[in-house]
């Protein structure tokens, strides 16, 4: 595809996401100024710590640019604290802790627990042909609420025992997509190029 598509650098899977993309055909860039976020027609928000990148998206500037041009359309896919960050309203977040409200979403942070509880499972994802994705979650959210227009696309099997059985881990909202875990961290692109499938949409719509 010949848009760029940005990947914010700021911390976090940054080569992971950028390697994913260019996997699938994308001119993928890291974004970590408000001139790199104006050239991309979408953007990838990756893993990492959701309030260490709420306070550096606000010192660099780009937390009032990334909420316009998400408010405009701009297709975007957050993994982890990306989702997070996506969501309208974070439990157990830190009260200065900045939302971007692309999705009518409630996420409970660090829902699965600390590090030490992080595991892998397969999770059918509506949208992904070729069988399950491997999922990987690292003190990783899930979904508590969602609302009209936000399409489930993943949850946690049931042949996981414990709380976590059931919850929502993937969501999409127009043209927003955003995981629970990590698909960066497997080598499998489909996640990414379906993004992307979306940014092409939005760029064709645009004229």
């Amino acid at each position: 595809m010949s848009a760029p598509v940005g990947v914010l650098a700021l911390q976090g899977n940054v080569p992971e996401h950028l390697d994913a993309l260019r996997a699938c055909g994308a001119d993928a860039r890291p974004v970590r100024r408000p001139s790199e976020l104006a050239e991309v027609a979408g953007l990838v928000l990756p893993g990492g710590e959701s309030t260490t990148l709420s306070k550096l998206l606000e010192a660099f500037e780009l937390l009032e640019p990334l909420r316009e041009r998400l408010r405009a359309g701009m297709p975007a896919f957050g993994s982890c604290a990306g989702m997070i960050l996506l969501a309208r309203e974070a439990v157990d977040a830190r009260p200065d802790q900045h939302q971007l409200g692309a999705l009518d979403i409630t996420v409970r942070r660090n829902a699965f627990g600390r590090q030490v509880q992080s595991f892998e499972t397969d999770l059918a994802v509506t949208g992904i042909a070729g069988g399950p994705v491997r999922a990987v979650f690292i003190r990783a959210p899930w979904v508590e609420s969602t609302g009209r227009g936000v399409e489930v696309l993943a949850r946690v099997p049931g042949t996981v025992r414990g709380p976590a059985s059931g919850k929502i881990v993937a969501v999409r909202q127009g043209p927003v997509l955003a995981t629970a875990f990590h698909p960066e961290q497997t080598g499998d692109a489909r996640l990414h190029d379906l993004f992307l499938r979306q940014v092409r949409d939005r760029v064709t719509s645009a004229g």
